[in-house]
């Protein structure tokens, strides 16, 4: 299991109205947990970006995903690990958009895939049931490698009251 540390928090005063204040990274932190849906951004082998949708859960300081072994975002990260993990609220004058950016490393272990398992039913209910064997998950006769994203850096959006915070891990 892997702990959590505070990051270095700066609130980028350029990007944000004056009364703003940095958001803290247990905010930022809750505010990824909670997120339903989120956006994984790779780079194809030829440098041209891919995006796509995804559902994600936190846990040990990291946003955990799966994906069948030849889908594009598996490709691309088998080819370049580093992606942005996005999610919001989607509107323009209120709630906090964030971005997560790191190195996707694919968990192998089958007791962190069960917890990992465990955290999708509990957030996402029992239709995300996977069962876990060979290092990946596995539902309804199809294969998924999981891969978690730790932050190296992270960035949160208030809007509102206008404030963009840098975290650093």
């Amino acid at each position: 299991m892997i702990t959590e540390h505070d990051p270095q928090t700066a609130l980028d005063t350029r990007f944000s109205s004056p009364d703003a204040t940095a958001t803290p990274w247990p905010e930022g932190r809750a505010a990824l947990a909670a997120a339903e849906l989120y956006w994984l951004s790779t780079v194809r082998r030829d440098g041209r970006p891919h995006v796509t949708p995804l559902i994600a859960v936190w846990l040990d300081g990291a946003l955990c995903f799966c994906t069948g072994p030849e889908e594009q975002k598996a490709r691309n990260l088998a080819h370049n690990p580093r992606c942005a993990l996005t999610t919001g609220a989607g509107v323009l004058h209120e709630g906090l958009d964030l971005v997560v950016e790191g190195e996707a490393e694919r968990v192998r272990d089958d007791a962190t895939l069960e917890r990992i398992a465990a955290a999708y039913v509990a957030k996402y209910g029992a239709e995300w049931t996977f069962q876990v064997r060979d290092g990946a998950f596995h539902h309804d006769g199809h294969e998924a490698l999981v891969f978690r994203v730790a932050p190296a850096t992270a960035f949160g959006f208030r809007k509102g009251a206008y404030g963009q915070t840098r975290w650093r891990f």
